[in-house]
């Protein structure tokens, strides 16, 4: 290789380089800068904390759902009861009863736990599941 080759290598490795450690600069001024926005953010106080504990009993978030026969010549467990209710015990269950030539399907309101309509075994049991988080309730 001739010198003149050798420098023209040299050259194109270096403006390489000065690339490279161009974007590293750029880039770490972005995160110095997303730093600084963090650290400006104030932190949560003890209010913010009582109404995001209050959103969050609020959410329909227990869920239990029982399958079951509802009549002894289907087969398949192709019914089901599902309890969805929030911390407190307020939400719905809701009943998909299956049988040969139809289908039914039924929704009850939660409050406290209860329901002004009378519960199934099944749906107390899927209400039950809900509210304790575990399925053999």
């Amino acid at each position: 290789m001739s010198d003149s080759a050798l420098t023209l290598v040299a050259l194109v490795v270096a403006v390489l380089a000065l690339a490279v450690a161009a974007l590293a600069v750029l880039q770490a001024g972005r995160a110095r800068a997303e730093v600084r926005v963090i650290e400006g953010q104030r932190p949560v106080g003890t209010g913010d904390l009582a109404a995001l504990r209050a959103d969050i009993a609020q959410t329909l978030r227990h869920v239990a759902v029982v399958r079951y026969d509802a009549f002894g010549d289907m087969g398949g467990r192709l019914s089901f009861s599902a309890a969805v209710v929030d911390d407190r015990g307020d939400g719905l269950v809701f009943s998909a009863i299956h049988a040969r030539g139809e289908s039914r399907t039924y929704a009850k309101g939660i409050v406290g736990g209860g329901s002004d309509a009378t519960l199934t075994p099944e749906e107390q049991q899927a209400l039950a599941a809900a509210r304790t988080g575990s399925q053999k309730a």
